[in-house]
């Protein structure tokens, strides 16, 4: 028995447990297909080696590329799901042995640690699954994401830098294999995903505070650069493969000027920084996020933890804090909706300040009650069961097909050979990407963002993928691509002017495309300026175009998209997008032939997904009763 004991108290056979555990409940919540966002897109990159959107992400693309290619498993979209599910599994596991050696390497608990040893693996494993079990970490398991990778280099880089830092036993020749290892893992992780810079203040702050400013210090770091650049080498991929003209081929960046816009970040900038009042609502919105986060007695442990670490362990406790901040500061100014992500670093700090919580409570009550060990064990998982049962239907993906079932709808919508404009990217565009080049359905049809048409690349991405469409506009496309450069160049520009030739760039596509025989549709959220010439009769969620005003029955080709009860702003946006289609449907008929059936059973479909919608209740308002 007591080696059993002694073998579940190791950091190999307790991180072992962590990654059973949580692998288990990952598989279990995973998504079964395409999600929303960029899942679609970063699917089809990885399985055709394109080009991912800034920063490219090329190590994520690589091993997606891999994964997606081997001889056997499910397709391509799942393995990917499965890899994102592995790879937060195991940077789990990891962070059990990083907290683990956190609370054993330097001043142990109390003195008398030869009593209280026992506990330690057992704080680190609550705290593992304390994390794992949070609701965003738990989240990027769950589908296709860079951060589930992120995640992964991220424990590797924090794991190896304090098994150097803070060496526990370990030899010099140990300790220097550490330190390069740190070193490649760093550059790997900056080779996934940009955000590793939030690392960097609380990483120095710690190296120099435990190394001090010696010639020694400087010298290492000099030692390691090789490494870390050997790290960052998967970015060589972007601009050869760019070069090359792959399937997808976002920013082009096969020249020095293009990959550094790319790597950069350079068409993101403009949400970065933009406002004091966008960091206002930002910070606001993740104060307000984390208790839940953790459902709220993991924010407890933490609050307890942090005033250990700080009596104790003053030097873990500032660069802990510097980890937050920086990641917490950094993220409130970046004005996307999509940010939760962007916390994962504050949320790893909260869960080391939790382990330490987890722990004094368990030497608190072991010291007035010695009971056996295998009851305090327990208790300590017990205390992050909370967060595991107050999370899982928040993150359960599951039965999750409101992304396929709304793509479905939509090019079911669609005539053959159709071209339609939209920048519903979130919940469709992205995936017609993998729908199309990926599993070959739909090829037919010609899907731009209007967006994405602001940008040069993507101008040149659609010469390639439809030079039917670009060369029957190429004066117009030109027009616009001369004032696209001087914005894209910082050379001054006439916001009135670039604005007018974008907007006659767009209906000379949907005019010359019409007049070449093809139908053309356009979604909801297109705005009238660019439609103005044509009537648009809504055909099951898209909006058909014509150059008449005769009345044509508004079809509802056989949608098998259902109300989804889903609470995240994401599924509430698609019951919205659904309800739009039939709203409109409605307000068509209404025009034309007045209050019929037809209407009236527009609306009710229109209510069932989104009874609360504005247009809905604007429109009732003027029907006659």
């Amino acid at each position: 028995m007591k080696l059993l004991k002694d073998k579940f108290g190791s950091p190999r056979i307790g991180g072992w447990l962590v990654f059973g555990i949580v692998v288990a409940l990952y598989y279990r919540t995973m998504a079964p297909g395409l999600t929303f966002v960029d899942s679609g897109e970063l699917a089809t990159v990885a399985t055709r080696l394109g080009i991912a959107h800034p920063t490219g992400y090329p190590l994520f693309t690589l091993l997606g590329w891999i994964v997606t290619h081997l001889s056997f498993g499910p397709e391509a979209i799942t393995r990917l799901n499965l890899m994102a599910a592995f790879c937060c599994a195991a940077a789990a596991s990891l962070f059990y042995t990083l907290f683990l050696h956190l609370l054993t390497a330097t001043r142990p608990l109390e003195e008398s640690a030869e009593k209280y040893a026992w506990l330690l693996p057992s704080a680190a494993f609550s705290g593992a699954l304390l994390l794992a079990f949070s609701e965003t970490f738990w989240s990027q398991a769950v589908a296709v994401e860079v951060y589930s990778l992120h995640l992964l280099l991220v424990s590797i880089v924090l794991l190896t830098f304090f098994r150097a830092l803070l060496p526990a036993g370990e030899g010099a020749v140990l300790v220097a294999r550490y330190w390069s290892l740190f070193a490649f893992a760093l550059g790997l992780s900056f080779a996934n995903h940009m955000t590793t810079i939030l690392l960097g203040p609380g990483l120095l702050y710690l190296y120099f505070a435990m190394n001090g400013r010696r010639k020694a210090a400087w010298t290492r770091i000099g030692r390691m650069s090789p490494f870390f650049l050997l790290g960052l080498s998967p970015y060589v991929y972007l601009p050869v493969r760019a070069s090359e003209g792959p399937s997808f081929n976002w920013g082009a960046p096969a020249t020095l000027e293009r990959f550094l816009w790319h790597v950069s970040g350079k068409q993101y900038r403009v949400w970065i920084f933009s406002s004091t009042e966008a960091a206002g609502k930002q910070f606001q919105y993740f104060i307000s996020s984390l208790p839940s986060e953790f459902a709220y007695i993991g924010l407890v442990l933490a609050l307890i933890g942090v005033i250990v670490v700080f009596r104790e362990k003053r030097k873990l406790f500032w660069g802990t804090i510097i980890f937050f901040v920086t990641c917490v500061g950094y993220s409130i100014n970046y004005d996307i909706h999509d940010i939760d992500s962007y916390f994962l670093l504050a949320y790893i700090c909260v869960s080391v300040w939790a382990t330490f919580g987890i722990g004094v409570i368990i030497r608190w009550l072991v010291g007035r009650w010695d009971g056996p060990r295998v009851l305090w064990q327990s208790f300590a998982v017990g205390l992050v069961l909370p967060t595991l049962i107050f999370n899982f239907s928040r993150v359960d993906q599951s039965k999750n097909r409101l992304v396929e079932d709304y793509t479905r709808d939509m090019f079911v919508s669609l005539a053959p050979n159709a071209l339609v404009l939209s920048y519903q990217w979130d919940y469709w565009v992205a995936a017609s990407l993998y729908v199309q080049y990926v599993r070959g359905y739909r090829t037919d049809v010609a899907v731009v963002d209007k967006e994405l048409l602001r940008r040069s690349w993507y101008l040149q991405e659609l010469d390639v993928r439809y030079p039917w469409l670009v060369e029957q506009s190429r004066p117009e496309i030109e027009s616009f691509k001369r004032e696209l450069y001087r914005f894209e160049h910082g050379l001054p520009y006439d916001p009135g002017v670039i604005q007018a030739r974008f907007e006659e760039m767009i209906r000379s596509l949907i005019r010359k495309t019409m007049s070449s025989g093809r139908p053309v549709y356009v979604t909801s959220e297109i705005e009238p300026e660019f439609t103005r010439e044509w009537q648009r009769v809504p055909v099951g969620l898209a909006i058909s175009l014509h150059a008449d005003t005769l009345f044509r029955p508004s079809e509802n080709p056989g949608l098998v998209g259902q109300p989804s009860g889903g609470s995240g702003a994401m599924e509430r946006m698609i019951n919205r997008l659904y309800a739009e289609a039939f709203v409109q449907r409605a307000q068509y008929y209404y025009s034309k032939r007045g209050y019929t059936d037809d209407v009236s059973q527009a609306l009710k479909v229109a209510s069932a997904f989104d009874k609360d919608l504005l247009s809905i209740r604007r429109f009732r308002a003027v029907l006659p009763h």
